[in-house]
């Protein structure tokens, strides 16, 4: 198997430049609302990357590291615009195109010998991109996706790294184990209790010690590290049976407030309730909840729930969760809401069933989603959302960014207490302090 990883790199940034020239140069950050006092940054450019501008700086942090650097707000539109144009390029060399993310994909190009090996079609695609769209991608080349994309991570911008069956133990057994895909914060942590820090040490620890220690998961990461992934890419137009159907976000500053979450919570849970009605996977028993806090921390949990396909029920689940589980005393930057366990529209008949509550309920919501569909999202909206003047117009639906499946699975095990967040002003300076 030949793949390939493509990474566009600083996306947002370098459309920004596309669209306005007069940027070239200067040190770019994309952020949420830059009047708000907790936006955060998006991306930024390789020129503000030097001054130590990270994704997910506060505005103020990314502006005292880097004098001078101009803020672009969001222009979501126009980055899938030019997502679907880079994957266009791809088309070109094979139909096994699987996004993963807004800039990144796989491509297997294993059948695509008339076009050259895995290193001269990557560095073809990288040349199209550069010179057609004014992008910069970066190119992994290797025998597995994994591979694939730990080496479009080692050189960038605008390059191409092959790591193969003959260099990959010379080239990644020295790195950190957090440089492997799908080990998070938390795994790596765990992984440094026991002795171990890089890929190598991961690759010949003893799976079965792997699996007792770290359950399932212990032991595919036992795989990733010895280069045994054997994950296909699937094909551009493949339909694959949904376990779950989600959607998640990064808030354009950090939340504070129990009902900011509440309110993004039934943002997210509108979109699930729509995708998974327009699915026809029926009614799911299983709701989960992801945070990222604003130290980029991840968590993760579920909870059993009566089967529904209801917007409310999803929600009031989702944030039951974060009021009961989340123990972190920092403001949140990222919430997702996801649902699994479906009945195929063959569910049993319950006493709530009988008594009309699910119906009734099921009702309103459909006699919503028809006035939405004839005049638009915002037409009909929840009472709680009009207590954020931007919530109303938030169809995360149609202006989502998709977070990878697996990447910020991790579960953390916290405290159970009570839990307040911390007021602003408990939490730094102000911009320009």
């Amino acid at each position: 198997m030949v793949v390939l990883h493509s990474d566009l790199n600083n996306f947002y940034a370098t459309v920004e430049r596309k669209l306005f020239p007069e940027l070239a140069g200067k040190r770019v950050a994309v952020c949420g609302d830059p009047q708000a006092r907790h936006g955060i940054v998006l991306a930024k450019s390789e020129e503000a990357k030097a001054f130590g501008v990270r994704t997910g700086d506060v505005i103020w942090e990314a502006r005292r590291k880097c004098p001078g650097l101009v803020i672009r707000p969001v222009r979501f539109p126009e980055y899938v615009k030019y997502s679907r144009a880079v994957r266009d390029i791809y088309a070109r060399f094979t139909d096994y195109i699987e996004p993963y993310g807004i800039d990144e994909c796989w491509l297997d190009v294993t059948h695509s010998k008339i076009f050259g090996s895995g290193e001269e079609i990557a560095e073809r695609i990288r040349r199209a991109v550069r010179e057609e769209l004014s992008l910069t991608v970066s190119v992994g080349v290797s025998f597995n996706k994994v591979f694939a994309k730990l080496a479009s991570d080692l050189k960038k911008p605008d390059a191409v790294t092959v790591i193969d069956r003959a260099n990959f133990r010379e080239k990644l057994y020295p790195l950190p184990v957090t440089d492997l895909l799908y080990v998070g914060k938390a795994t790596a942590q765990k992984l440094a209790t026991v002795g171990i820090r890089t890929i190598g040490a991961l690759a010949a620890a003893d799976p079965a010690f792997l699996r007792r220690y770290l359950g399932k998961w212990g032991a595919t990461l036992s795989a990733y590290a010895r280069g045994e992934d054997e994950t296909p890419v699937r094909h551009m137009h493949e339909k694959h049976d949904l376990k779950s159907v989600g959607n998640s976000m990064t808030y354009f500053e950090d939340i504070y407030r129990r009902e900011d979450v509440k309110r993004l919570i039934y943002v997210l849970s509108e979109s699930v309730a729509a995708r998974l009605k327009d699915a026809g996977l029926g009614k799911a028993n299983t709701v989960h909840l992801w945070v990222r806090d604003k130290e980029l921390e991840n968590y993760s949990w579920q909870k059993k729930v009566r089967p529904t396909a209801l917007c409310g029920e999803i929600a009031e689940a989702a944030y039951a969760l974060f009021c009961e589980r989340y123990a972190a005393r920092r403001a949140v930057r990222g919430l997702g809401v996801t649902v699994s366990g479906f009945d195929g529209g063959m569910e049993q008949m319950s006493f709530d069933d009988l008594g009309g509550d699910y119906d009734k309920k099921a009702r309103a919501e459909a006699a919503v989603g028809r006035i939405r569909r004839k005049y638009g999202y915002a037409s009909v909206q929840r009472g709680i959302m009009f207590e954020d003047p931007l919530a109303p117009g938030m169809d995360v639906r149609g202006e989502r960014l998709v977070r990878p499946a697996g990447l910020d699975g991790e579960i953390a095990s916290q405290e159970e207490e009570d839990w307040a967040l911390l007021p602003p002003d408990e939490d730094g300076p102000t911009e320009g302090s």
